[in-house]
């Protein structure tokens, strides 16, 4: 390990008490609340809910995933990803095509009213995140990202780098 500022203040951090954890833990609380509050508003005022936001969200990011890569992802039961696509299809925000050489597969996709939703959603959560790594600064932004990553399960770490890296379908 090398000796410098960097090392240092990593080390600092292997020696944080309980009361610091648990401010960090009620800072995150309250972060997560303000991050979802703008799209929460935007959701109530159509009906739907966060599994609603989170299935547009990476519909969008990987246009033509499999329904079974959505449950992956998003770690829910096959019942309640279907009530949810459901109630998106019944509104004309995802459509779903059968697979190509494999029948079985549902691949899913926004369409452009999906498309308009899940950027009115996204836009006020990064304007938020973006405000909040403004202030922050560079260093923190990366730091908050490693912190983020290393709270995953190995599992779940491996998805997101999957995703993050354009793997995702």
């Amino acid at each position: 390990m090398a000796d410098g500022p960097a090392s240092q203040s990593g080390e600092a951090l292997l020696f944080l008490t309980d009361e610091q954890l648990r401010k960090g833990i009620e800072a995150m609380f309250f972060a997560y609340r303000g991050f979802t509050a703008d799209p929460d508003r935007i959701l109530h005022e159509k009906g739907y809910g966060r599994a609603h936001h989170r299935a547009l969200h990476f519909v969008n990011r990987s246009p033509g995933t499999t329904v079974n890569n959505l449950l992956s992802i998003l770690g829910v039961t096959k019942q309640s990803l279907n009530r949810v696509l459901r109630s998106l299809m019944e509104d004309g925000l995802v459509r779903s095509e059968v697979g190509r050489v494999d029948k079985r597969e549902r691949h899913l996709f926004l369409t452009s009213a999906g498309e308009a939703l899940e950027r009115s959603l996204s836009d006020a959560q990064r304007d938020r995140m973006r405000a909040a790594y403004r202030a922050a600064g560079s260093e923190a932004v990366a730091g908050f990202r490693k912190v983020l990553e290393a709270m995953m399960d190995d599992d779940i770490r491996r998805q997101y780098e999957g995703l993050r890296d354009g793997k995702g379908r």
